[in-house]
């Protein structure tokens, strides 16, 4: 009977368990690429192994293998890294080849897989396959089902692919502090049959959080929601590079989520289906139709849509996930008038400004000066000024004229004549508005001090 059972029997055959490898074994290692580029890197298609249609890893890259008797090999260097989150900031961070996330690995379901984990880093780790079924052995959970791969040993992981899908990769050990400073990535398996689940584009990103404080480059490993950098494969606007794809394609996102908490993923200008979750495929009577869908926290959501042409926000739609470098104590300042406090301030701190009085949206057009290492809360620029955004947001840019394959930024739409706001002048028409509420006498505030808490 060919079942879940029989398979992973067959599956741990020659391989029960992770194992270290020996300084003889060390010299016959795959070898290790490295991409320390941050731009997006369109994959070649499979020189060997079974024919598939790759992912393009947003602001990443595919792993290279070799094949070796019929099993495909990997070679993954566990290291610390240092990552550009966007033009004027870098961080300090732990990642895979060079690189936070790693490198997304490629493959088919049914191939057998044999992925080397050479360990550089201070202190021990593993990996976790997550969502892919295999042996208890090599499912990567330190003290559980293996060894910690110390600082300088190097272990193997070998499992045939039972099902095609998108799943993650990351460590079960130390698992809050290496997965705080971004030791992760994505493992796509295609179908057996490329005509499977087909799409013209297929792109792929990993949800992950840090805090870093002003000034400098270490995320601060301790933090449990209080996050002020939301970042898509360890980048954030407007370091992220645009989804680009030619009218009328059927595009694929792939999004994982490593964070502590959920994400309302939203495109603007489409409605599309959610077709694929970290279990695997939706069936097509199961999809319905969304323009917002929630990636919760250890989850994978794939969605397809049909492309129309114009540039189209995709982001986040938790509004403090597309803000950069935030402070969560911030006072509300709007509508406060704060003129007789500037002058007295200035006297002592030349050059000082309030902000705040009148809304947020003027810092996304000032120029003020920061701390080192550093990005403004509200950035960008459009073709029309300050899009006043950051972390989680970019932007899908569908064109007529877009060559199959080519992921090029095509620059900024034209837009159609008539189809663009514009400042209006004439009459307007009587804008109704909602009865406001009857203002209340002025009452004396009763404050009683909280009784049962001794010793407070």
């Amino acid at each position: 009977m060919n079942n879940r059972r029989t398979f992973l029997r067959r599956a741990g055959a020659s391989a029960l368990g992770a194992a270290a490898v020996s300084r003889a074994g060390a010299a016959t290692l795959p070898e290790t690429p490295m991409q320390p580029s941050t731009t997006t890197q369109p994959p070649p298609a499979p020189a060997s192994g079974r024919p598939y249609h790759p992912v393009v890893t947003l602001n990443g890259w595919s792993l290279p293998w070799r094949m070796k008797d019929g099993v495909k090999e990997f070679h993954l260097v566990a290291e610390p890294v240092l990552r550009e989150l966007a033009p004027g900031m870098a961080a300090n961070l732990w990642g895979y080849n060079g690189a936070s996330p790693g490198p997304t690995i490629e493959a088919v379901e049914g191939e057998r897989v044999r992925i080397f984990v050479t360990n550089k880093l201070p202190e021990a780790t593993s990996i976790h396959w997550h969502g892919i079924l295999l042996p208890s052995g090599m499912d990567g959970v330190t003290g559980l089902t293996q060894p910690g791969i110390a600082p300088g040993k190097t272990y193997v992981y070998e499992f045939a692919l039972a099902r095609s899908g998108t799943y993650m990769y990351h460590p079960h050990a130390d698992e809050s502090l290496q997965m705080a400073m971004g030791l992760m990535g994505l493992f796509i398996v295609h179908p057996k049959d490329p005509r499977e689940h087909r799409v013209d584009r297929d792109f792929a990103l990993l949800l992950a959080a840090y805090d870093i404080d002003p000034g400098s480059a270490t995320p601060r490993v301790n933090t449990m929601l209080d996050f002020n950098l939301w970042t898509w494969n360890s980048r954030v606007f407007p370091g992220i590079d645009p989804l680009v794809a030619r009218t009328g394609e059927r595009v694929r996102v792939r999004v994982g989520n490593l964070t502590m908490t959920n994400h309302p993923m939203h495109l603007h200008g489409h409605r599309f289906e959610v077709t694929g979750t970290d279990g695997g495929w939706v069936p097509k009577s199961a999809r319905w139709p969304e323009v917002t869908t929630d990636v919760g926290v250890g989850q994978v959501r794939a969605f397809e849509f049909d492309a129309s042409a114009g540039d189209w926000a995709f982001h986040c739609h938790k509004a403090h996930h597309t803000m950069n470098a935030m402070g969560h104590d911030v006072p509300t300042m709007l509508g406060v008038d704060a003129s007789g406090v500037v002058d007295k301030i200035t006297r002592l701190v030349p050059g000082y400004m309030a902000m705040g009085e009148t809304g947020m949206h003027d810092m996304a057009e000032m120029r003020m000066p920061l701390p080192g290492n550093t990005l403004p809360m509200m950035t960008g620029a459009g073709p029309f000024g300050a899009i006043g955004m950051g972390g989680m947001f970019s932007v899908v840019k569908v064109r007529d004229d877009v060559r199959p394959g080519d992921y090029r930024d095509p620059g900024w739409f034209r837009h159609p004549p008539g189809t663009l706001a514009r400042e209006y002048s004439g009459e307007l028409p009587p804008a109704p508005r909602a009865a406001s509420p009857i203002a209340a006498e002025p009452q004396t505030l009763d404050v009683r001090k909280p009784s049962g808490h001794h010793d407070h």
